[in-house]
């Protein structure tokens, strides 16, 4: 008898169980962390008391103290590992707190919405790429703003065929490995996102180059100071000497001040910055990858025979230094040790060894965090299918195709074949306003962009061909330029026209085109503008609810075809299935609307 295989477990359910063990652990850390509290505060009051009784009172060897203090600073050293241990399982909490919101369709405004990137591109706002409930929301868990401008660079241009491909095998395989991603998305904290762009920035510039005799000059000056500090303790010397050579550091270090100190403000890097760079690279590090994109990010970490994170390690130690140095009872100590130029020519030779290296480890960290997110959004759609990419366009071939902004149970899906062998070059879409036709634009344009970007699309199946988008969804005036809403729609047709030259086969979406003018005119005009867009080899999607452009598939013949939403007045209300069907819309809601609000027309 054969037993059947047990059903999957949803994403829900995984992430239901997950984080009640992570609140457990919290539990279980809370507990201990008040155990450590309490013993930390009785360790030290027996060693104040031993303090009292060995250099007040005499009754005790001096060693007793320092054993009890011994023991508070390893107590000390544990306590704040369990913190740490407890602060990334509040931050896993949160994860798959957000997790389950996503699940739930609430995770409009919780997330980083990757707003910035709207800035300079052409069909981002139209199809909610960026922004309070974009895609980019959605899918984010990028900790990095290495991670963070990766996958708004994959979303903002496709890539090609061959990278395509190897991005879904490496997303296909950080799917299942929850732990990973889990690890990657919280060893950062919550408060801020990890400033990786600094970083990368001063690695790229170029080193102050310290001659390289100062290294040790500085040290020798150091060792003498300590030792004349030692003499006039012992009262070897007379203090006026020890004063004397201070005033001689004085002197040295003002001479090399300005150049150290822009060496210092340089690299003003955060200490939390480098330790989150170190820890998702120490973490990548640790794990083994069989997708060949994975693997030569991972082998990119471990070049010339050290591995990055203990490269990082260094330069996050001498920057801790570097802020130690601010302590006001150090400062003093540290002035006299020339502690701060030393520092200045430890940073400089490591950025001349390692600096060149450090923009390709963080585009390792990108890349994995990019593609981790991509992994995180198929784990929680497990019925979204990758797409079939092929060099044979251009083409759209979906079946069962979704918005991916909304969720599955309220989603309408529908059939989208353009180009190809059975679909035709355009597909001529009417309707009655709030039938569907916007929403199934940014269907076709949000699933090309997660298809080329190497990521899971809401469909059943796809089938595309290498594609650059086009859209006009929306289009505002504008005040300061001059232009009026036409006016600024007819730019961007220019803008969509001139990308159909290019090299790579252009998919248009162009919702309403030309309504801004009368019936005739945009009859003329969105003729022309289609014809043209044909012969250029695009293929695409025009919505319209004036009937007058119906008519374009009579002059394009086999290349244009006409399909056409629904609607019924069912009790006053307007009723909408969302469900595509060929053919042109025989009726209008206009009237009907207006009606059903009261007005008298």
């Amino acid at each position: 008898m054969t037993v059947p295989d047990a059903a999957p477990r949803s994403p829900a359910a995984e992430y239901h169980d997950r984080l009640a063990d992570r609140r457990s652990r919290i539990a279980a850390f809370d507990r201990s962390h008040l155990l450590f509290s309490n013993a930390r505060l009785v360790v030290a009051s027996i060693g104040a008391v031993l303090l009292w009784m060995a250099f007040i009172r005499g009754m005790l060897s001096p060693i007793w103290p320092l054993l009890v203090w011994l023991v508070f600073g390893a107590l000390a050293v544990a306590h704040a590992r369990l913190l740490n241990r407890m602060d990334r399982a509040k931050n896993a909490e949160r994860w798959y707190l957000r997790g389950l919101d996503r699940l739930s369709g609430q995770w409009h405004g919780a997330g980083r919405d990757g707003a910035g990137f709207l800035a300079g591109h052409s069909y981002a706002h139209d199809l909610d790429l960026f922004g309070r409930a974009s895609l980019f929301e959605l899918i984010n868990t990028a900790r990095t703003a290495a991670g963070e401008s990766t996958l708004a660079d994959w979303f903002r241009s496709g890539a090609s065929t061959d990278e395509i491909l190897a991005r879904q095998a490496a997303v296909s395989e950080l799917k299942p490995m929850l732990d990973f991603r889990e690890d990657v998305a919280v060893l950062a904290d919550e408060s801020s996102i990890g400033r990786t762009g600094a970083l990368g920035s001063w690695a790229a510039a170029p080193p102050a180059r310290f001659p390289p005799f100062l290294g040790p000059v500085l040290a020798g000056v150091a060792v003498v100071t300590i030792g004349l500090a030692a003499a006039a303790a012992r009262e070897w010397i007379g203090l006026i000497w020890f004063l004397a050579w201070a005033c001689g550091v004085a002197a040295f270090q003002a001479a090399w001040r300005h150049r150290v100190h822009r060496a210092l403000h340089a690299v003003e890097t955060p200490e939390r910055d480098l330790a989150l760079v170190c820890a998702l690279i120490t973490r990548i590090e640790v794990e083994r990858f069989q997708s060949p994109r994975l693997a030569v990010l991972h082998a990119m970490l471990g070049g010339n025979g050290t591995p990055a994170s203990r490269r990082i390690a260094q330069l996050r130690r001498l920057v801790s230094w570097v802020d130690s140095t601010h302590n006001m009872m150090f400062a003093p100590i540290a002035y006299l040790l020339l502690v701060k130029p030393q520092l200045a020519v430890a940073i400089d030779r490591w950025h001349i060894q390692h600096g060149s290296a450090v923009g390709e480890w963080l585009r390792v960290v990108g890349d994995v965090e990019a593609m981790a997110a991509l992994a995180t959004y198929g784990f929680e759609h497990p019925f979204d299918s990758f797409p079939e990419v092929t060099a044979d366009g251009p083409v759209f071939d979906g079946e069962g195709l979704g918005h991916p902004l909304i969720a599955d149970e309220r989603s309408v899906r529908n059939d989208v074949r353009l180009g190809g062998a059975a679909g035709p070059r355009v597909m001529l879409v009417s309707g009655s306003n709030m039938s569907g036709k916007s929403t199934l634009l940014r269907s076709v344009g949000l699933n090309t962009v997660l298809a080329l970007a190497g990521g899971p699309v809401r469909a059943r199946r796809l089938r595309l061909s290498r594609l650059v988008l086009g859209a006009t969804l929306r289009i505002d005036d504008s005040l300061p330029a001059g232009h009026s809403r036409f006016y600024a729609e007819i730019l961007r047709l220019r803008e969509i026209v001139d990308a159909a030259h290019g090299p790579v086969p252009l998919l248009f979406l162009l919702d309403e085109i030309l309504h801004g003018t009368n019936s005739h005119d945009r009859r003329i005009g969105a003729e022309g503008i289609v014809t043209a867009l044909v012969k250029l080899g695009a293929i695409g999607l025009v919505t319209t609810h004036d009937l007058a452009l119906t008519e374009l598939p009579q002059a394009l013949g086999a290349a244009a075809a006409n399909w056409h939403f629904e609607d019924t007045l069912e009790n006053g209300r307007m009723v909408f299935d969302y469900t595509m069907r060929p053919g042109i819309v025989t009726h209008s809601n206009a009237l009907a609307l207006m009606r059903a609000v009261g007005l008298d027309v």
